[in-house]
């Protein structure tokens, strides 16, 4: 499992990169494995805004759906339709892949995700 350096992970296994005010958004390496092979994904449209906690999305693999979750507060400025259309990617590179760029309306809100410490600790303690 690999847990790049520089991002905050959510507890429903989400990814966040941030680049100024704009949070790019991708599930992690854990999911996708957990899932299996990703054949649909389910991305909303831009201009939709979501709280915190928010579902934004759907991913499906051979052996599940899943929800996807907002990890911040904000507004899509940005979805990644190369996914939606070859849902694979992210089996391939999970952490290449982002499903969506949001406009974050609270950045204090990445207070409240894991660091890649924490959160490989969240895995173990899942697994």
């Amino acid at each position: 499992m690999r847990i790049p350096d520089g991002l905050y992970f959510s507890r429903e296994h989400e990814w966040v990169k941030v680049e100024g005010g704009l949070a790019r958004v991708g599930i992690t390496d854990y999911a996708q494995d957990e899932l299996g092979d990703v054949v649909y994904v389910e991305l909303p449209e831009p201009e939709s805004a979501f709280q915190a906690g928010d579902t934004f999305g759907v991913v499906e693999s051979v052996k599940a759906a899943s929800d996807l979750y907002a990890p911040v507060s904000g507004k899509v400025v940005d979805v990644n339709g190369e996914v939606a259309d070859d849902p694979g990617q992210i089996n391939e590179d999970a952490y290449g892949s982002w499903l969506i760029v949001l406009e974050m309306s609270d950045s204090s809100e990445l207070d409240e995700l894991l660091s890649p410490a924490d959160y490989e600790k969240w895995c173990a303690e899942e697994g």
